[in-house]
């Protein structure tokens, strides 16, 4: 982190220089700035010229609109992402913020800037909220969210920045390699573009492709026949099963006993096929695990993002998995798909000329990024003193001993009254501790796949800084909620307005759990005017006096 601060001190200082001169002007002549910025730029000026005016002006309008100026290792965070290069900002240092003046800059040149997050709920967040900066200062902001119309998404790329999801951008790219005229493009020519949690994107999620599927034939019930050879078959004997390449293969005797059981000459027989068919059954018994991988719901599989822990709806596996799953669990099964168009996110986001992004733990991944994706790792120094504590990991020889010793930290942190947030991998696991909780009398709440409404369950999350709160989630990358010490009076406020204003909403009757209140019962809530001003909020989020008001 020093070693970022030595090198980028002198532009820092040449920033802090003009904040004087920039906070000046009217909010007129700071508008004018950008135009003057941008006229500068097409003239063949160098955007490393202009960076430390930019950020003053980013910095100064920031203050006005959002009342946050950047600190200047924020100013540090922008410098190292405008560079191309990757941010490590440890947690809470501001990294939406940051994101906002490398973007600027990169937008004056008027080609576009794609800002990439991992969900819709992010992307809108952040457009409304720190994209305020940039369309106070004269630029366009553009936000892509799933169901727009091709002609909306059109005229939001086109924008100066453009927030949007990693899965809206790679699939827009596919659509428009399968486009049969100039007319039905809906990207402009990539630019710069800068990654909000860049390790799960290119890191965690580097090997899942995106595919746009057609509909083929209709299913064929030899789904079903492969299903019950894959229950009759045992695991070392009539087939390995390799969990590092989730890949399965058949023994001699699974080849005998298949082509036996089948009545056929050979399993892998063009014409027949088979072999496609009984494979894909093993893996959806061995390798694909319901409640860990995906879920059942309305007669329908559903998948579970590993890396969120939410249902994707919508997406299915391809080359018949999705069908021998179905099979697997006696649901209907659909028709199958053949493959259209397909990237993986490492290829795609490699065809950007300039690419950055932050997060709160590259460090770790330092060597991935520099071999794949040709970008450097710089720590950015925290505005203060760290004086969080970071234990050492603990390693259990049995999982039943890990889950008894997190019931005994839980209790011991519960009776002192500190929050906890436990983060789990899967559904089945955020189950599993949820029931030895309850056994143990710990009050908690559980958020896993089950929940479709995202700012509902970024509610949750929210909440989960209060008094005595023990949360269990699903993977936490990404989230990207704050979480504040004594709990998030805002949110609590909404949610309590929608539970009396929209019942029906907030709490679904069509059998769809939104979030499930584990010990004590729901307590029953007495219409009770409070008048609080903003500065006396302020005062009890201070105190830790919140909870009075809002539990």
């Amino acid at each position: 982190g020093e070693a970022a601060k030595r090198r980028y001190n002198d532009t820092v200082a040449l920033v802090n220089r003009l904040e004087p001169e920039v906070s000046a002007l009217s909010d007129a002549d700071l508008r004018a700035r950008t135009s003057a910025l941008q006229e500068r730029a097409r003239a063949g000026e160098s955007l490393g010229s202009l960076l430390p005016e930019a950020f003053a002006v980013v910095r100064e309008a920031s203050n006005r609109v959002l009342g946050l100026r950047p600190f200047d290792v924020q100013l540090i965070g922008g410098m190292v992402l405008h560079k191309g290069e990757i941010a490590e900002m440890k947690t809470g240092e501001g990294k939406t913020l940051v994101a906002i003046l490398p973007a600027y800059l990169n937008a004056l040149s008027g080609k576009g800037v794609h800002v990439v997050t991992v969900n819709d709920y992010l992307a809108r967040r952040d457009c409304e909220w720190v994209g305020q900066v940039p369309r106070f200062l004269g630029l366009q902001v553009g936000l892509i969210q799933q169901n727009m119309t091709p002609e909306q998404r059109r005229e939001n790329y086109l924008c100066d920045i453009t927030y949007v999801t990693n899965s809206e951008l790679g699939f827009d790219y596919l659509r428009d390699n399968l486009a049969m005229t100039v007319d039905e493009l809906v990207l402009r020519n990539f630019n710069y573009c800068v990654i909000d949690e860049v390790d799960s994107i290119l890191i965690d999620e580097a090997r899942t492709p995106l595919i746009i599927s057609g509909l083929a034939e209709k299913p064929s019930d030899r789904y079903y026949k492969a299903a019950k050879i894959a229950e009759a078959f045992e695991q070392d004997i009539h087939y390995t099963v390799d969990e590092k390449q989730r890949n399965v293969l058949l023994t001699e005797q699974g080849y005998a006993d298949a082509e036996e059981i089948l009545d056929i000459d050979d399993l892998y027989d063009p014409r027949e096929q088979w072999a496609s068919y009984v494979l894909n059954a093993i893996k959806a018994k061995e390798l694909f695990l319901r409640d860990v991988n995906y879920i059942v719901r309305s007669k329908e599989v559903l998948i579970v993002d590993e890396f969120t822990g939410r249902v994707m709806a919508g997406r299915r596996w391809s080359d018949g998995l999705h069908q021998a799953i179905e099979a697997k669990e006696g649901v209907q099964i659909q028709n199958e798909t053949i493959t259209l168009a397909s990237i993986s996110y490492q290829n795609f986001f490699l065809q950007f000329p300039k690419l950055c992004g932050m997060t709160g733990t590259a460090a770790t991944e330092r060597q991935e990024f520099e071999s794949i994706y040709k970008l450097k790792v710089t720590v950015v120094p925290t505005n203060k003193p760290m004086i969080r504590k970071d234990d050492s990991d603990v390693v259990f020889r049995a999982t039943s001993g890990k889950w008894r010793a997190a019931v005994v930290e839980i209790s011991r942190m519960n009776k002192a009254c500190r929050p906890v947030l436990v983060g789990t991998t899967s559904v089945e696991q955020s189950e599993t501790l949820s029931e030895q909780l309850r056994e143990a009398g710990i009050p908690h709440e559980v958020l896993n796949a089950k929940p479709e409404n995202v700012e509902r369950e970024a509610e949750i999350v929210a909440q989960s800084g209060r008094l005595g709160a023990v949360t269990i989630a699903t993977n936490m990358a990404g989230r990207g909620t704050d979480i504040i010490l004594g709990g998030n009076a805002e949110f609590m406020a909404r949610l309590k307005l929608r539970e009396m204003l929209m019942p029906r909403i907030v709490n679904p009757v069509d059998g769809v759990i939104v979030s499930k209140k584990q010990l004590p019962p729901r307590k029953t809530w007495k219409k009770i005017h409070y008048h609080v001003s903003k500065m006396q909020l302020k005062w009890l989020s201070k105190n830790g006096e919140k909870s009075h008001y809002l539990s």
